[in-house]
């Protein structure tokens, strides 16, 4: 019987080979050490092969005039970047930087070493809401990109939605801020005649802040005249129920129409968008936004802290009711908040769609507020949810729908404005029987709201605006562009 052959047992304590190359250790190293290529694009070349000249000027004041458009028209400081890249990408002008702040607009074009770059600014010269511009212009660009749109076509094309008139007259916007009054005021639990005191002065205040807009006047002094009218009206009215004592007015609670009056002029307010566009990184555009919401706001403060002083030192001791609080009828309160949202809509001039889909986002979120509410939730966690709700809501809607999702979240967001508590804090600071301290805390809880609604729709939206398959910058941020080589 043969020996079976002894089998070797590897030393355990030898890991390498025999023969070991030092330098094929260092290279393994290094690539193990090492990463991947950078993912965000910087120092890239110019195109220096693009398209001609005469093309490249059309094409980028196409783009320059388009974004001007749709920051004049409400659109944040992101989505308009982004639109002006896919607009040029879809005429093949590439290798272009553009840079917003706040009322200006920057493109430039950079063609490499061998051609002189185009670099072009434009000046925004007035910022309102209008939703149905705004829809067109984006529209614009998705036919752009599909390729059924001719250079020469989109530039007749924009000049067609530039010109063309509301698709609502003046007067039917001032019956939507009369509605939106009324509306406000039955929600604070108001009985018929301050329904439609609240709908009378609201519409007064529309025509007024206007007329003196248009003649040049600054917006904080708009915004101020806009407070006093309501807080004159809602003197008056304790007036004439105190110290005459007309009996029509006795069981009636002033408070109601001034606050209405500041949730109406809060509404114009650009808060939704200073937080988008703090999230979105443009820090510039977003402060200015910021000051200009805090300075427009301290003009709200202005008028009705002017009225209430003034009816003060004349002997009119007006008081604000203690219990002006939202209708617990949750009926009531779903019904008013969908008349709210639905003629904020119709004021912005949104279109058909985006008015009702505003309007059932807008309650949607009221019932939500007003669970957590009834669940003893604070007014800031319940108007923070609610806002999460519509961001995810009018971002949704505006991809699938093909309607501005701007225009569904600011329109929803209204009757969650803090216009009651900014209302009783100025009058905390105006009362000479009260502690001012307790007036400042009141306005930073309105202050707290404000930044939960702004904090909650811009939290909502970014899950959807992120995963948005046309968003050029979101393209930007997690791969190399492999289109400007």
């Amino acid at each position: 019987m043969t020996e079976r052959p002894r089998r070797e047992v590897p030393d355990p304590r030898r890991r390498l080979p025999t023969a070991v190359d030092p330098k094929d250790l260092g290279r393994r190293a290094r690539r193990a050490i090492a990463g991947g290529q950078p993912t965000v694009p910087i120092g890239l070349r110019g195109q220096e092969s693009g398209p001609t000249d005469s093309h490249t000027r059309l094409v980028i004041d196409l783009g320059l005039r388009v974004g001007e458009a749709l920051l004049s028209t409400g659109s944040s400081a992101a989505d308009t970047t982004n639109a002006v890249l896919r607009l040029t990408r879809a005429y093949d002008v590439r290798s272009l930087h553009v840079d917003i702040t706040y009322t200006s607009l920057i493109v430039s074009h950079h063609r490499g070493v061998l051609r002189d770059p185009i670099t072009v600014m434009r000046i925004v010269p007035v910022l309102q809401q209008d939703f149905t511009r705004l829809e067109r212009l984006q529209r614009l660009v998705r036919d752009a990109e599909d390729g059924t749109l001719e250079i020469t076509d989109a530039h007749d094309r924009l000049d067609e939605i530039t010109s063309t008139e509301h698709p609502y007259s003046r007067f039917i916007v001032t019956l939507a801020s009369a509605m939106l009054g009324a509306a406000i005021a039955a929600l604070l639990s108001g009985d018929l005649l301050l329904v439609v005191l609240s709908a009378l002065t609201t519409a007064v205040v529309d025509r007024t802040v206007r007329f003196l807009g248009r003649r040049g006047v600054a917006a904080f002094f708009c915004q101020a005249v806009g407070a006093a009218i309501p807080t004159m009206v809602a003197v008056v009215l304790y007036f004439m129920a105190n110290n005459l004592q007309v009996e029509m007015f006795s069981n009636l609670r002033p408070s109601v129409v001034v606050a209405s009056g500041v949730v109406v002029l809060l509404a114009g307010l650009s808060a939704v968008g200073a937080a988008q566009d703090t999230i979105d990184g443009y820090y510039l555009t977003a402060a200015a936004k910021t000051f200009e919401v805090l300075i427009l706001s301290g003009g709200i403060v202005a008028g009705v802290l002017s009225v209430l002083a003034l009816a003060q030192q004349i002997g009119i001791d007006i008081a604000i009711s203690s219990t002006l609080t939202f209708s617990t009828n949750p009926a009531i309160g779903v019904l008013c908040a969908a008349a709210i949202t639905c003629s904020f809509a119709i004021g912005s001039y949104s279109g058909g769609r985006t008015v009702l889909l505003s309007t059932a986002v807008g309650a949607l979120a009221w019932v939500a507020y007003y669970l957590l509410t009834e669940a003893n939730a604070s007014v800031q966690w319940s108007a923070g949810f609610a806002s999460l709700l519509i961001g995810a809501l009018a971002t949704l809607m505006g991809w699938r729908l093909r309607v501005p999702s701007l225009a569904i979240a600011t329109a929803a967001i209204v009757p969650l404005l803090p216009g009651l508590t900014v209302y009783r804090g100025i009058f905390e600071l105006v009362n000479i029987r009260s502690d001012m301290m307790q007036g400042a805390a009141t306005l930073f809880g309105a202050v707290m709201i404000g930044l939960a609604i702004a904090s909650g729709i811009t939290l909502g939206s970014l899950p959807g605006r992120l995963s948005r398959p046309d968003d050029v910058l979101t393209k930007r941020r997690v791969k190399v562009l492999d289109t400007l080589s």
